[in-house]
C-alpha cells in the first residue's frame, strides 16, 4: 500500500481514492457539466422514484431523504397525480 493516503482503499489508484471523506460538489459539478442531466434533476428524479416504488407517503421520503414536511408532500403530491395520469392511460 506504499503511495496511499491513510484510509484510502487499497482496491483503487492512489489517484481515484485519497481520502475518503465524500466527493465535494465542485468535484461531481466539474464532471456533470455540459451534461443533460443536473445534480438537482438527478436528486429530484431519485425522490421521485423512490415515491413512485414506495407509493407516495411523505412520511417515508422525508424518512429517507431528510425532506422537511412541506417538501415530503410536495413530492408525494406530485408521485401520487403521476400514478393517477399513468392509471387514467391504462384504462384507455
Amino acid at each position: 500500500m506504499t503511495g496511499m493516503s491513510c484510509g484510502a482503499s487499497p482496491h483503487w489508484p492512489e489517484w481515484s481514492a485519497t481520502k475518503t471523506s465524500a466527493a465535494s460538489n465542485p468535484w461531481i459539478s466539474a464532471a456533470m457539466r455540459g451534461q443533460d442531466a443536473t445534480l438537482e434533476r438527478l436528486r429530484v428524479d431519485r425522490q421521485l422514484e423512490e415515491a413512485l416504488a414506495h407509493g407516495p407517503d411523505p412520511l417515508h421520503l422525508a424518512e429517507v431523504f431528510g425532506l422537511d414536511e412541506k417538501t415530503a408532500m410536495r413530492y408525494a403530491e406530485s408521485a401520487r397525480a403521476l400514478l393517477e395520469q399513468g392509471a387514467e392511460q391504462h384504462r384507455r
